[in-house]
């Protein structure tokens, strides 16, 4: 690990050009010392956007020299991310997702906690976690602090990772089963976890994740997302029927009850919650507003799961409709 390293920063992206042009712009922006950074490359990855991603980057390449566009039909994100493994010529791949403004010491600070991991454990069966923080604010989206909300328990998380692109390989990438919503990439951490590779957190690898501010509006599709996320993680707990899916997927009693509880059995839902999540917006805390809507979003997950489970090994029998 004493070289210095090739990155290819692989970002798929779909119908999300205001935010893919912050983000690119941040990478063109990096300080980095070459004993630590050989070059770098950033492998776009557009999965069928319909909102005029591609003529932008061609017509823009000369302000991106780093940025090598590939294009697909809309397959999702684990294709996208495959393909661009496929032609990324870096032998590390950082993943992150192209609403993520980072900071201009992103890529030194991965090769550092890469180098510095490698040293600590005698191996390089590892990987590097950067931080994400999540803000609604588009025109400055780096002031954000770090809170709470943003610590994250995964393992691996596709948001912002640094890995030799050898052991994805060993592994073997993404699963495209994953169509819908959610788990592909915690699904392939439990396979990185079973070739012995460790979970090097770096925080200094920041990457600001913008996404708008929570609306009423919303509420549709992040039900239609909870859905979906159930039942990606049936598919997750097929290929791996361990408890510890169970408990990341929250397919276990222990979640049907504390959700349950918490919605008062549903009651607390998105249309009785509505007045006071509305006026959480309105006193200037949309952030706020989203974490109480994760009660009934988090109740709609567990029976999205539960049904999702039920279709699977009972197929004859009529599902419920939601």
């Amino acid at each position: 690990m004493g070289n210095a390293v090739f990155f290819s920063v692989v970002i798929p992206t779909y119908n999300r050009k205001p935010i893919l042009e912050k983000c690119l712009k941040a990478l063109e922006h990096q300080r980095f010392s070459p004993a630590y950074v050989k070059q770098y490359e950033v492998v776009v990855v557009d999965d069928g956007s319909t909102d005029g991603t591609v003529d932008w980057l061609e017509a823009s390449a000369a302000e991106f020299p780093h940025v090598c566009l590939f294009q697909q039909d809309h397959q999702g994100p684990a294709a996208a991310r495959n393909l661009g493994v496929e032609k990324a010529e870096g032998d590390t791949i950082i993943f992150i997702d192209s609403d993520l403004v980072v900071t201009e010491n992103f890529l030194q600070a991965h090769a550092n906690g890469l180098r510095q991991g490698a040293k600590e454990l005698g191996s390089d069966r590892l990987f590097t976690y950067g931080r994400v923080i999540n803000t609604c604010n588009f025109d400055d989206p780096t002031s954000e602090p770090f809170k709470v909300t943003d610590f994250s328990q995964a393992f691996f998380a596709t948001g912002n990772v640094a890995i030799a692109r050898i052991w994805l390989e060993k592994a073997g990438l993404f699963d495209t089963r994953f169509q819908l919503y959610g788990w592909e990439d915690l699904e392939l951490g439990v396979r990185l976890k079973k070739l012995g590779l460790k979970l090097v957190k770096c925080p200094e690898a920041v990457g600001y994740h913008w996404h708008p501010p929570f609306a009423l509006s919303q509420i549709p599709s992040l039900i239609e997302k909870e859905y979906q996320r159930g039942r990606m993680g049936v598919l997750f707990y097929q290929k791996h029927p361990t408890w510890e899916v169970r408990m990341m997927i929250q397919m276990t009693w222990l979640h049907r009850l504390l959700w349950g509880i918490l919605s008062l059995g549903g009651l607390l839902n998105e249309r009785t919650m509505a007045p006071f999540l509305q006026w959480l917006i309105d006193q200037g805390k949309p952030q706020l507003a989203l974490e109480a809507a994760r009660i009934f979003l988090n109740w709609y997950n567990v029976k999205g799961v539960y049904a999702a489970y039920a279709e699977l090994t009972n197929p004859d029998q009529p599902q419920q409709g939601r």
